[in-house]
């Protein structure tokens, strides 16, 4: 990845500045397609990873970059990633939380049959890590840092293809506001979201049933093409940099307009037209 910034993204003000990118699973990733907007600013990304096995199996996409392992189930992972900072005496200038994790291993199930080890699991890996983690480094933090998760274009509808995570998302960007508020009692850091609609990440395609809605999608959102990756990065480096310093507790819907064209006239004639078949 380039480190030279392109005379387009200095706009963005990040050339010289440091970020940490938690969350890179592959080079299909948000994540990923966020450090690459990062760097092609002229800033520094550091990376977060789950695992040992996973900062190996990155080796070769984030080489000569720096990678840390933190595996935010583990309190104690979390301050070990925090004391590093604190001893290199990072200054970060915003981070992005692109975590998430729900136990599929039984398939979609009714919502009212999500188990109490399941739902827990979920909401500690995508919604209170970003408080715990925050919590760990917000002595490394710009007094104007930016840090940016991402959500879903909404927690409202009842997506049987996306199982319990909703509920989740909306505790995620609940967070936001407290977190703003919480931290505005010290800093001027900033605490937003974007709000993603249906992507093509490995993630989404290991949910069941995900691909059949991500193809509806495409039917319903006007342009009749789905959000990419990119669109959904080039959002976050926006709220990253210091161009959104008026925004804070915020998600930022980026669905390409899917959520104004559910009764495009062709989707609801083919579904009336078969439910007539």
């Amino acid at each position: 990845m380039s480190t030279e910034p392109t005379p387009a993204m200095d706009f963005l003000g990040m050339s010289g500045k440091t970020f940490l990118v938690m969350g890179v699973a592959n080079k299909k990733s948000v994540a990923f397609a966020i450090a690459k907007q990062i760097e092609q600013a002229g800033g520094e990304v550091i990376y977060a990873v789950r695992s040992e096995a996973r900062r190996d199996s990155l080796s070769k996409l984030l080489a000569d970059r720096r990678l840390i392992v933190c595996d935010v189930e583990q309190q104690e992972d979390i301050e070990a990633m925090a004391a590093e900072l604190q001893r290199d005496n990072v200054t970060l200038a915003g981070v992005v939380h692109s975590i998430a994790f729900a136990d599929y291993s039984d398939g979609i199930r009714p919502f009212h049959e999500t188990t109490r080890r399941q739902f827990l699991q979920a909401i500690d890996i995508s919604a209170f890590s970003l408080v715990a983690v925050c919590n760990a480094i917000k002595d490394q933090l710009a007094n104007d840092a930016s840090v940016v998760t991402i959500g879903i274009s909404t927690t409202r509808m009842a997506s049987e293809s996306y199982g319990f995570m909703a509920p989740i998302k909306a505790a995620l960007e609940s967070s936001l506001a407290f977190l703003t508020k919480s931290f505005s009692r010290f800093s001027q850091v900033r605490f937003n979201a974007v709000a993603a609609g249906l992507l093509k990440t490995s993630a989404s395609a290991g949910i069941p049933g995900y691909v059949d809605s991500y193809l509806y999608a495409e039917k319903v959102i006007p342009r009749g093409e789905a959000v990419s990756t990119n669109e959904v990065a080039s959002t976050a480096a926006f709220l990253l940099s210091s161009r959104s310093s008026g925004i804070t507790a915020q998600s930022i819907v980026v669905d390409a307009g899917m959520s104004i064209n559910y009764f495009d006239a062709d989707v609801v004639g083919a579904v009336t037209n078969a439910s007539v078949d």
